[in-house]
């Protein structure tokens, strides 16, 4: 991922130093494991972890370019970084990655760095929920237009609709904290996963010191369906947050101006047009849900390898494993900013709710109207027949509003007077259930 799109705390999990450290540690709690066995002598253990920790913990660019130099000449990353390792350890080196393959330690490093990146998430969508939760009781009863179809629907509140997006990313932490458990797992299981020349209870003891689970089959490389699954989570968490983004850049559009992004002094909407505010914020959220997804096809065709083992996943993960989680990552912290900071007007939201001349109360009228013995097909033709009246004629010397235009409407005034429209168009029906609402979203809290 491009430095413009990238947190310094996740882009660490992802860099050569971090994943030659982890490689180190999976081989020196390997060795430890195979002392304690038996299989290696107790002291080569110790030598390995008092040499080659200092050694792993300083590898810093220059080192990185020595591995790097190795590979060059044996085209194998992990036997480079065995070789640079050995420099600095000495004879006991030998007893490293005994009966191990490259895939024990690539597939057990890469479920290391995938559950660091998903605490990461997880915590930024915490951050996240916190802002949507503090907004929506903000504007629990701000009363504002509900939209379908992009048209006036019915009146709803401001926090009703963050609410609701609260709900759709509690969910998503509850997906991502699933995936995430399900890619934390440790294979340490050699050759084609029979662990004909390491024992099974190497692996668990790695695996139990990293926090990982064992992979209960491994066939030497970590199955990918887990790896497709987490990344089918964070392209969800991406389709939600553009979601969020998108009813911001329809909320902040000239015309309806309810909400918009901070304007920060000092900002520039335009380079020729000074009066610009723009959603700059929203519209980079959508493309980087843009960019998250796509790495989801990758992930999902990476499932199908040849027989035990191939590679033909290893060049997709070292891209889409940073790309994916770093993007994310970005995208969340910004949303999260964004929406506490976000500017809202409830006085253009009352003017919006308004600008029908009453129309968007018709639901509530027609059922007054059959509750007062008109037939659903006579209250739904008069409703509509006012409706249209309004609609057509607005903003016109002399409009009348739906209210009388009801009243105007013979087969409305023979079962209800003023009074008894008034009662049934009440805006504060509207939200006589929103404090249920909030309890059933935010109930676990």
């Amino acid at each position: 991922m491009v430095p413009r799109y990238t947190r310094p705390q996740m882009a660490a999990i992802w860099s050569p130093e971090e994943r030659f450290r982890i490689w180190f540690e999976i081989e020196a709690l390997a060795a430890e494991a195979m002392a304690q066995l038996g299989t290696i002598p107790a002291d080569a253990a110790r030598v390995i972890r008092e040499k080659g920790g200092p050694r792993a913990a300083a590898i810093g660019p220059a080192e990185v370019e020595a591995i790097d130099a190795i590979e060059r000449v044996t085209r194998h990353d992990v036997i480079a970084f065995l070789t640079f390792m050995a420099e600095g350890i000495g004879p006991e080196a030998r007893f490293m990655h005994q009966g191990m393959t490259s895939s024990d330690v690539l597939d057990t490093c890469l479920a290391v760095q995938m559950t660091r990146a998903a605490d990461l998430l997880l915590a930024d969508l915490d951050a996240l929920l916190m802002a949507l939760k503090t907004r929506a009781y903000e504007h629990q009863f701000t009363p504002t237009i509900g939209r379908s179809h992009g048209i006036h629907a019915e009146p709803t509140t401001f926090g009703l609709k963050l609410a609701g997006y609260y709900a759709e990313f509690s969910r998503n932490r509850t997906r991502l904290a699933a995936a995430r458990a399900e890619i934390a797992t440790c294979a340490i299981s050699g050759p084609v996963g029979t662990f004909a020349s390491v024992d099974p209870r190497v692996e668990a003891h790695v695996a139990a010191k990293l926090g990982l689970a064992v992979e209960p089959v491994s066939t030497q490389v970590i199955p990918r369906d887990r790896h497709a699954a987490f990344f089918a989570a964070l392209a969800v968490v991406a389709s939600s947050i553009e979601r969020l983004a998108t009813e911001v850049r329809h909320l902040q559009r000239s015309e309806v101006r309810e909400a918009e992004e901070f304007f920060h002094a000092g900002q520039k909407g335009s380079s020729s047009m000074p009066h610009k505010r723009n959603p700059v914020l929203s519209e980079n959220l959508t493309g980087l849900a843009r960019l998250v997804r796509s790495h989801v096809v990758p992930a999902l065709e990476n499932v199908a390898l040849w027989h035990e083992r191939d590679i033909s996943h290893s060049s997709v993960e070292r891209v889409i494993a940073p790309d994916a989680t770093i993007g994310l990552d970005f995208a969340l912290s910004r949303l999260t900013g964004m929406m506490e900071k976000l500017t809202v007007y409830p006085e253009r939201m009352a003017e919006n709710l308004e600008s029908l001349g009453g129309v968007v109360h018709s639901q509530k009228v027609l059922l007054a109207l059959t509750q007062a013995g008109m037939s659903r097909e006579a209250a739904y033709a008069a409703v509509q027949a006012a409706a249209m009246a309004t609609w057509q004629a607005l903003g016109r010397p002399g409009a009348r509003s739906f209210r009388d235009n009801l009243l105007a409407e013979p087969g409305v005034s023979t079962v209800m007077d003023g009074a008894a429209l008034d009662a049934a168009m009440d805006p504060t029906r509207d939200f006589a259930h929103v404090r249920t609402i909030f309890d059933r979203v935010f109930a676990a809290e």
